[in-house]
């Protein structure tokens, strides 16, 4: 891929000046390495009436396919065509704007110790970009460069130029020529060049909002395709986009009154803020049963269906726990939640409190008997119904730790989220959502077959009308002493013995704050 910078000068202020400028010598070829490949900066004309500087990029295919690799969302689309044929290396895309920002950096700056003034000064510029992908058009080109004062030609380049018929690609021949301070220029094209193609070769991260924001300095905020531009820029990543927006009007309102981004931005003193925000569901959620935990005294923890770890480090954080099992279906889960953990990190003495196993809750396991407790946490609603009764005896029948504690999302709460649609449960992969009297049901079913008491509690805000988002059911192994919990929750024991206290039932699941992964989010994932 290739650009040109052009301009032209006077006996008095020569066109070689562009070499100071760039920091690049005129009489020099110069060779400079990146991640993809290799750029050369060279003089094709240096005279005192006409200066070129070009940018010549040449792209490893290899190390585009190597880097490229799991780039998700951020990577280019072109790029997933195949892997060794694509326009990656031809046409003006990301990659050449990170090569401008690197060969040029001190020009992007408008650093030039040398020829000050001339860094500050607009020059009169002509800018050739042979190939350049432009999604949206020659009008869409248009619209970009000129309202920052360029003269703009973008001339499609056809499909094949032997047949006609076939008409224009995506391809544009752009010349933009203007008086533009050079820095100015190089900041431009480092955004645009990208908006144009509407992909990078790179994962969009919080920190391109800066980037967005330095190299849009002095002419982003006022320009008519802002939103357009800020939005492909940041691979239409909504919250990226929206805070880039809200500081881009600051920006804007700074500069109309003539004063700092910090003086207008100065309604909320950190200080003194004591706005609380709310509690994630999922926080709730693991509180509510590190609490159960607690006060049944438990030491020895299974966490059966523990997606990529989240229960699992809350556990390890407290001592009291010796030993904590967790256990998934999925391999990619427990490979995450061992990352989360950071276990190879981690002293011998606390990764020998931790254990991380596959193995399915349908089947029998040996490895998960003789524990004080277990907890399937947002786990039984992912099964189908005909295979809750597998799960029931594996765990309560076979397994049988003191303490089962089940969380599973009450379906009637499901009307105070706004954004889900009527008859929608919470994740596409839910098999089923309980009602209150549904999940009770099948807790006392299961605590009369296999020897349990079982208390229930609610996770999250109780409504009135649709109680919690959650619903908790705490099992306890019927041969443990009677009486109440610790934490003072009723019991409500099998049916034919005596109960204390009124019965509820609840339950807490944000399936749109939902952060389990087991099998339902690895069939997701794949």
């Amino acid at each position: 891929m290739f650009l040109t910078i052009s301009t032209t000068g006077t006996p008095e202020r020569p066109a070689t000046d562009l070499g100071f400028l760039l920091h690049k010598h005129p009489d020099k070829a110069q060779t400079f390495s990146t991640s993809y490949g290799t750029a050369h900066v060279f003089y094709p004309e240096a005279s005192v009436e006409r200066c070129t500087a070009a940018l010549l990029l040449e792209v490893d295919p290899v190390a585009l396919v190597r880097r490229g690799k799991g780039k998700g969302r951020g990577g280019a689309p072109d790029a997933a065509l195949a892997q060794y044929v694509n326009d990656r290396p031809y046409a003006a895309s990301s990659l050449l704007a990170v090569a401008l920002s690197a060969v040029f950096s001190s020009a992007l700056r408008g650093v030039c110790a040398a020829r000050p003034e001339r860094a500050e000064a607009p020059l009169p510029l002509r800018i050739e970009v042979p190939a350049l992908p432009a999604r949206g058009g020659p009008e869409l080109v248009d619209k970009l460069f000129r309202p920052l004062g360029w003269s703009v030609e973008s001339q499609p380049v056809p499909l094949d130029e032997k047949f006609p018929e076939w008409g224009d690609s995506r391809y544009v021949q752009l010349v933009l020529e203007g008086e533009v301070r050079l820095a100015d220029a190089l900041r431009q094209l480092y955004v645009l060049l990208p908006v144009l193609d509407d992909a990078k070769h790179y994962w969009v991260s919080p920190d391109e909002v800066d980037k967005l924001l330095r190299a849009g300095d002095g002419w982003l905020a006022d320009h008519p395709e802002q939103k357009l531009i800020t939005s492909r820029y940041l691979s239409r990543r909504w919250g990226l986009t929206r805070q880039a927006m809200e500081r881009l009007e600051l920006v804007r309102l700074a500069e109309s009154d003539d004063l700092q981004v910090e003086d207008v931005d100065n309604a909320v003193d950190e200080s003194t803020d004591t706005e609380e925000k709310p509690v994630p569901l999922a926080e709730q959620r693991r509180d509510a049963i590190l609490e159960a935990l607690r006060g049944c005294g438990a030491t020895r923890v299974l966490d059966l269906g523990c997606g990529q770890g989240q229960l699992v480090q809350a556990l390890h954080k407290d001592v009291r726990f010796t030993e904590i099992v967790g256990v998934d279906v999925s391999v990619r889960a427990l490979t995450i939640a061992e990352r989360r953990l950071k276990l190879d990190r981690m002293s011998e003495r606390q990764a020998a409190r931790i254990k991380l196993m596959q193995g399915s809750l349908t089947y029998t396991d040996k490895r998960l008997t003789g524990y004080d407790a277990a907890v399937l946490s947002e786990v039984i609603e992912h099964l189908d119904l005909p295979r809750l009764p597998a799960l029931e005896y594996a765990v309560f029948g076979a397994a049988r730790p003191v303490t089962v504690l089940v969380t599973t999302p009450n379906v009637e709460y499901n009307v105070r989220w706004e954004t889900l649609p009527a008859g929608h449960v919470r994740h596409g992969d839910h098999r089923f959502e309980w009602t209150r009297g549904e999940f009770r049901a099948w807790a006392l079913g299961t605590a009369e077959r296999n020897g349990y008491d079982v208390a229930f509690t609610p996770v999250g805000p109780d409504d009135p009308e649709v109680g919690p988002p959650t619903q908790m059911a705490v099992f306890t192994r019927a041969d443990q002493p009677d009486g109440d919990t610790p934490d003072g929750r009723d019991r409500a024991h099998r049916p034919g013995r005596e109960t204390n206290g009124s019965r509820r039932t609840d339950e807490r699941t944000d399936e749109h704050t939902d952060e389990r992964t087991d099998s339902e989010k690895e069939a997701k994932a794949a």
